[in-house]
């Protein structure tokens, strides 16, 4: 019987899909993510012949040699990778397989939340009424920026980048700038977008939208020198990974006012913060939860189940990182 072992709880369909087929099923226990000796500690011996790991998880080679040879793969439950050593995988023949997708338009609406809710002063507005503070209508009272028509950036067009211009264009008629590694003349077409630089997105844009994968050439890839380029009234919008944008600089940018605003779904030292961010009105800030929908999760759990069914079936699984 092979035997799955599973680094934090996920959503029941996933883990359902794996006892139908007849495989053992580990979970473990711990209310938060194991550090790397409780991981070494929970594979070393076991003879698992899956994990199914998340993105929290950071999978190196004493982590591959701890879950030992008969381990054919590891599951990882998100779309980014960038928390496994695909080196080390690659030498030791381990099959990575990710979860791309599935999620691909709950992230985008969270993004269009993030945008909308950072525009109007959503969070700052949530805070006044709570604290009592609220007296009656008044012409000047939190004023926002209107969003219809306005020029959103995107840095990075794959799946989720396409789909938040999808939202701006078809919904409020935005004019869209992309940055990409290549042009992508269909998309041009159907939304009227125009492919420019990275320096030219930032000069001209009023909404900036991240969303690109966490790679050598991309860590901090928004930084001091970038935010100094936007316009002061521009806002920045990152659902891809924290260290894409240079937090602390980040921080220097919003209380200097170089940018007006910011919404952040990722951190560049999960769970921790840059220091005084979490002071600023001109901010929000949401716990990395972009997916986190019931239906999307379950979705995720049960790709990453089908991704180690087909690798414990000699098959090629369909998300296969290469």
């Amino acid at each position: 019987m092979p035997s799955v072992f599973i680094t934090r709880k996920i959503p029941e369909a996933g883990i359902n899909l794996l006892k139908e087929k007849g495989y053992s099923i580990d979970v473990s226990e711990k209310d938060g993510v194991l550090t790397k000796e409780e991981l070494i500690t929970s594979l070393k011996g076991k003879n698992y012949d899956a994990i199914l790991c998340l993105l929290t998880d950071k999978i190196d080679d004493e982590i591959f040699e701890a879950a030992g040879q008969k381990c054919k793969i590891f599951a990882n439950y998100a779309v980014g990778f960038d928390n496994i050593d695909l080196l080390a995988a690659k030498n030791r023949g381990m099959m990575i397989t990710n979860t791309p997708g599935v999620l691909t338009e709950t992230v985008a609406e969270h993004t269009f939340a993030l945008l909308m809710a950072i525009s109007r002063r959503i969070a700052e507005s949530d805070k006044f009424i709570r604290s009592g503070e609220y007296r009656g209508w008044e012409p000047m009272l939190f004023l926002g920026s209107d969003i219809a028509r306005k020029t959103l950036g995107i840095v990075g067009l794959g799946r989720v980048g396409s789909r938040v211009a999808h939202y701006a264009v078809k919904g409020l008629e935005m004019n869209i700038l992309y940055y990409d590694t290549k042009p992508n003349q269909e998309f041009e077409k159907e939304y009227n977008a125009r492919f420019v630089n990275l320096e030219t997105l930032l000069k001209e844009s009023d909404f900036i939208s991240i969303h690109v994968p966490l790679l050598p050439q991309t860590r901090h890839l928004i930084g001091e020198k970038e935010f100094k380029l936007m316009k002061p009234t521009a806002y920045l919008i990152n659902t891809s990974r924290g260290p894409v944008v240079d937090e602390k600089a980040l921080v220097e940018a919003l209380k200097e006012n170089l940018i007006k605003g910011a919404a952040l779904d990722v951190y560049e030292f999960e769970p921790a913060l840059a220091e005084g961010l979490s002071d600023l009105n001109n901010v929000i800030l949401t716990p990395h939860t972009a997916s986190a929908t019931e239906e999307t999760r379950s979705k995720m759990a049960i790709l990453a189940a089908q991704n180690i069914i087909a690798a414990l079936e000699g098959k090629e699984p369909q998300n296969l990182v290469k």
